[in-house]
């Protein structure tokens, strides 16, 4: 894990980068996910729609929270350079590049 150095603020504080938070905060809502699915319901019938559903938007979060880590670590920050990787992609595989319809 690469650490960055504080520079111009005088501390010597290590900043860890922004994605290892967004894949920590997936790993976490993963495993409360997985945890929760098997220990599966128990209580009254009528709140078992809301645990699915609680469930299920536990999965979808993490699965948002471990695209934007990926994103984050891999250096895409804006459409731009997403755009650029497509290019670059399409062009490794010898695909032409597309046309533009402006």
């Amino acid at each position: 894990m690469e650490m960055e150095e504080s520079g111009g603020d005088g501390g010597d504080r290590t900043r860890i980068p922004s994605h290892w938070y967004w894949a920590m905060a997936s790993v976490a809502q993963f495993g409360w996910a997985v945890s929760s699915y098997r220990k599966g319901y128990a209580g009254n019938h009528q709140m078992m729609p809301l645990k699915a559903f609680a469930v299920a938007s536990l999965f979808i979060g993490a699965s948002a929270s471990a695209s934007v880590a990926f994103l984050k670590a891999s250096g895409i920050h804006k459409v731009e350079d997403l755009r650029e990787v497509g290019a670059n992609i399409r062009t490794g595989l010898g695909i032409r590049p597309r046309t533009r319809d402006e």
